[in-house]
């Protein structure tokens, strides 16, 4: 199951990343952190721009609200995604989660 964790700063929850893969898309869970798989190679962080490129498309926000808090250089990843909205963040939370859900 993954773990959303949620703050004012926004959400926070763990991606495992598949570099080399034949398509860019997220395929559910892998344990309890969601799968990404990516066409970049994991060299020179071209596979954690990839990710939060692919990340950023399905939630609908833009890449610099993407950041990856830790594991830079693993594949397993931790990721904080920012509300670049005004005032309440709660409605945002919840329409970022329900998109996360639903890719598991």
């Amino acid at each position: 199951m993954l773990k959303i964790d949620e703050d004012r700063t926004g959400l926070k929850f763990t991606v495992y990343v598949q570099p080399r893969s034949s398509r860019n898309q997220v395929v559910g869970l892998h344990g309890d952190a969601l799968k990404v798989k990516i066409k970049a190679p994991p060299v020179e962080g071209a596979a954690n721009k990839m990710c939060i490129a692919v990340l950023a498309k399905v939630l609908n926000v833009p890449k610099s609200a993407i950041e990856i808090v830790s594991g830079q250089t693993s594949r397993t990843k931790y990721v904080q995604v920012r509300s670049n909205k005004d005032g309440d963040f709660r409605e945002e939370a919840e329409r970022l989660k329900q998109i996360v859900r639903s890719l598991c």
